[in-house]
């Protein structure tokens, strides 16, 4: 089932009842049903074997590395790394929202392990900066994922874009997947740079020591087993697959849905149905996408752990059938498409206008 997605740039509203009363209301009977279903309750067994298929993993491609030895297929255990990598990092991100263990210092303590020991980037910007985003998704000044970057979200960051970020900006639906591939490197960049410019403390020492180690002891191993060029060749794969993966998971689930005007009031679950999307797919998507492709979902209930999520969109897409809230979902190529076409239609705005009244107009069609 697929609705069509809310238009970027509507203008916020409360959805109401037939009887005429607001949806304000009706998530506490949403989150009674889902909590009464027991989708809330942990499950230990399935992230135990996700781990562990996962710690398997990465021991096989490390076995591999030293197996090959000198040799260009030493690329293919480079792409497994940054497939691997992101995987890790969803079960961090699920540890951030108090998936996986019962008490929030024990998901913490995973989540410090897997993303600064493993994957390599900062938890605690990565929990600062996400916890920001599923308060006010898609809202402008509130959302850090829509903020102006090297991609523009906003038509009105598009039109400020100058020089070279300004070409970049016109052609950016087309250049945001070749773009990703930096993501990984930028991703590592942003994370020492949010943790030196931190106030001082004894998490923020460790999380730069223990990133500091993962990244230095990494790079250090494979320029030591592997030729220069192919150990730059090697890390370069590795990043890009890295980049390209974690980017094409989160990316589908807002981007082109509703944008939130600063000012505007709207209740809880309004908010975070009208701006995501969920990706169709079933359980294997729900694997490739760490649980992301029910997006909807995990907004309105983020510590509701990934198995849990199937059922959970049965209740919730019959919950907003019920009072009319657009419930939208797609398949992954269509997310794409629809992704490609909003960048582009934003980048318009760094485009120089003609003085042609044709021009403006088709601008607005």
């Amino acid at each position: 089932m697929s609705t069509a997605a809310v238009q970027p740039g509507f203008r916020a509203t409360t959805p109401r009842r037939g009887d005429g009363s607001t949806v304000t209301s009706t998530y506490t009977a949403l989150s009674r049903t889902v909590r009464d279903a027991g989708l809330l309750h942990r499950t230990h067994g399935y992230y135990a074997w996700t781990l562990g298929i996962l710690t398997l993993a990465l021991g096989g491609a490390v076995a591999g590395f030293v197996l090959l030895g000198d040799s260009w297929f030493q690329l293919l255990i480079a792409g497994a790394l940054g497939l691997l990598f992101t995987q890790f990092a969803f079960v961090a991100h699920e540890a951030s929202h108090r998936q996986v263990l019962e008490s929030g210092p024990a998901n913490d303590r995973m989540g410090r392990v897997l993303a600064n020991g493993v994957v390599g980037i900062s938890y605690s910007w990565w929990m600062t900066k996400h916890n920001r985003h599923h308060a006010n998704p898609n809202r402008i000044g509130k959302d850090p994922d829509i903020e102006i970057d090297t991609i523009s979200f906003l038509e009105q960051d598009a039109a400020q874009q100058k020089g070279f970020l300004a070409l970049v900006t016109r052609y950016q639906g087309w250049l945001f997947f070749p773009l990703l591939t930096l993501e990984g490197l930028n991703l590592h960049y942003i994370s020492i740079r949010s943790l030196l410019s931190s106030p001082r403390s004894a998490a923020r020492t460790g999380e730069i020591v223990t990133i500091a180690l993962r990244l230095s002891i990494y790079a250090a191993l494979v320029f030591w087993a592997l030729p220069l060029g192919m150990a730059f060749a090697f890390l370069g794969v590795q990043l890009a697959v890295f980049g390209v993966y974690m980017g094409a998971s989160f990316a589908p689930n807002h981007k082109g849905m509703a944008i939130i005007p600063a000012d505007s009031k709207l209740d809880f679950l309004s908010k975070q149905v009208l701006t995501s999307r969920n990706i169709t797919g079933g359980r294997v998507m729900n694997v490739l996408m760490g649980g992301l492709n029910y997006q909807i979902e995990h907004h309105l209930f983020p510590s509701m752990p990934r198995p849990h999520l199937a059922r959970a969109r049965e209740i919730v897409r019959e919950h907003c059938a019920t009072i009319g809230l657009p419930y939208t979902e797609t398949n992954i190529i269509a997310s794409y498409g629809i992704v490609v076409r909003y960048l582009n239609r934003v980048g318009l705005s760094a485009r120089d206008p003609f003085d042609c009244p044709m021009f403006h107009q088709l601008r607005k069609t």
